[in-house]
């Protein structure tokens, strides 16, 4: 019996993968096909602008949340979980697994009775699943743009998390890593 199960007897537990991603003016570049010797073509800006993309994915379903907010910080996690936790079913206890950015584990952290979180070892960015969702979305839909402001970002951050979350058996492919299912079985 995990500890989840032993602080919350009567809940469901649900395991749940948290990160964030950063989309702006100044994106990366992806990898394209292309002419050998030739570069192709990418559309390149030199403003800064940007906003967040706040996820969190339950591997073994397929199901995504998400939030586009404007600044990283304790202030806008809070809120990340606040509108996490109302998705939750009132049986249900989510176990997230996250980073340890400073937001994540600060004091004035308001984290709702139905969410224990997790924190990962330093420097352990492929423990989590999440990293290869930000992989798909810049290389499917949010690299080698120019949009003409913030709102264009926004739109575009949920365009490209509604497409993926649209597709459950994607987001499963792009989560579901082995080691999650020898965890969760």
């Amino acid at each position: 019996m995990t500890t989840a199960q032993k602080a919350h007897p009567t809940k469901r537990i649900s395991l749940w993968f948290q990160d964030e991603a950063r989309v702006g003016q100044k994106g990366r570049l992806c990898h394209r096909w292309w002419l050998r010797g030739q570069r192709p073509p990418g559309l390149c800006d030199q403003r800064f602008d940007w906003t967040y993309i706040f996820g969190a994915v339950q591997p073994a379903t397929g199901d995504g949340f998400a939030l586009v907010l404007p600044e990283v910080s304790t202030r806008t996690m809070t809120l990340f979980l606040a509108e996490f936790a109302k998705t939750l079913a009132p049986d249900e206890h989510a176990v997230m697994v996250l980073d340890g950015a400073g937001w994540h584990g600060a004091k004035a952290l308001a984290v709702p009775d139905n969410i224990t979180l997790v924190p990962l070892p330093p420097y352990s960015p492929e423990s989590n699943p999440v990293e290869r969702i930000w992989l798909f979305l810049r290389e499917r839909f949010l690299s080698l743009c120019v949009w003409p402001d913030r709102n264009a970002i926004i739109d575009a951050c949920c365009d490209a998390w509604n497409a993926l979350v649209a597709d459950a058996d994607r987001l499963k492919s792009l989560c579901f890593r082995p080691w999650v299912q020898k965890v969760i079985s």
